[in-house]
């Protein structure tokens, strides 16, 4: 590439189901701007399937629009924000660095050089697609105040309940299980330093459970391995989907507590002190470690994406995180 205007390719969701790859300008980055090409970005299987399928409420059109998105819910929408690219214009600070940001599904593009965060030391290109996820994690566990030697649940085994588990095992002295209907996820938590068990099998009397399967069963699964006063963490968005909460029976007598996180706000006890460039520095930093290289279990060449889209978005499809790969990348 360059100086001057040039044509990018980008992904829109352009209905239900439905996407297309088009061209789109890119300007010539000014001053405090810097001109990326990408290398990598990430799929975010249960927000982006969501767009996908059409079922972001019309109550959240604005709430959940991407930082960089473009056009307006329901569609189309250019929808994403797990970007990974090498500077090749612009801000001299910045200049061939290898940046991750939270730009769309998009061939190049123009940002201002502080929406753009360096890779640290350790971390390589390919995995730190996993940020955002990652940061989406570190929030949970500021929601969830886990202790040393806790007894900790998460139930759902995809890439972000893998990301909350591991984070928590790190934690001294605590024992921490993975729940999931898919036996599959049984080596990849144990390569995470968890524990699997399945439904049926999920341990009870937990000192704090996270929820990530966005699924009915799995939030009744999720209270009912909590222990008398622990909070159960929701992470899990259903969009425009109905669920069902047990919270009859045992759910008042135990004292049980159903507590929200979401990435979008940093939680109240932390706003004077933390930022969100200071978070995502620090989930990019959580990412040095090889072994997180297990999650990402899927590749997908940037303009297959319309055709491939459909199967990787796929609720019952047996996909973690999917790397998309960009033309002219070296690796």
């Amino acid at each position: 590439m360059t100086s001057g205007t040039v044509q990018a390719e980008a992904l829109w969701y352009t209905g239900a189901a439905r996407c297309a790859i088009e061209v789109v300008p890119v300007a010539v980055p000014e001053a405090g701007e810097v001109l990326v090409q990408t290398l990598f970005s990430g799929i975010s299987r249960g927000t982006e399937g969501l767009v996908f399928r059409g079922e972001v409420p019309a109550s959240e059109w604005q709430r959940m629009r991407a930082p960089f998105q473009a056009g307006n819910f329901p569609f189309p929408v250019k929808y994403g924000y797990a970007n990974v690219g090498r500077v090749l214009e612009g801000d001299s600070s910045l200049a061939g660095r290898t940046v991750f940001s939270l730009y769309p599904h998009q061939s190049a593009y123009v940002l201002p050089k502080d929406a753009c965060m360096p890779l640290p030391d350790g971390v390589p290109s390919q995995r730190a697609v996993l940020a955002a996820n990652m940061e989406t994690a570190l929030n949970a566990l500021w929601d969830g105040k886990p202790s040393p030697g806790d007894h900790i649940c998460v139930v759902g085994g995809g890439v972000l309940g893998l990301l909350t588990g591991y984070l928590a095992g790190r934690l001294p002295g605590t024992v921490v299980t993975v729940v999931d209907t898919n036996a599959g996820r049984t080596d990849i938590a144990g390569a995470l330093g968890l524990r699997f068990a399945a439904p049926q099998e999920a341990p009870a009397d937990q000192d704090l459970v996270f929820h990530t399967s966005a699924t009915s069963a799995g939030l009744a699964t999720a209270l009912a391995c909590a222990g008398d006063g622990t909070p159960v963490i929701e992470m899990s968005w259903y969009g425009a989907n109905g669920v069902e909460a047990p919270l009859g029976a045992d759910f008042h007598c135990r004292r049980l507590k159903l507590i929200s996180s979401q990435v979008g706000t940093i939680p109240l006890e932390r706003q004077a002190r933390w930022t969100f460039r200071r978070r995502l520095e620090v989930a990019l930093s959580l990412l040095a470690d090889p072994v997180l290289d297990c999650l990402i279990s899927h590749r997908v060449a940037f303009h297959d994406l319309p055709e491939r889209l459909p199967d990787l978005l796929n609720k019952s499809s047996d996909v973690l995180a999917a790397l998309v790969v960009y033309d002219g990348n070296p690796d």
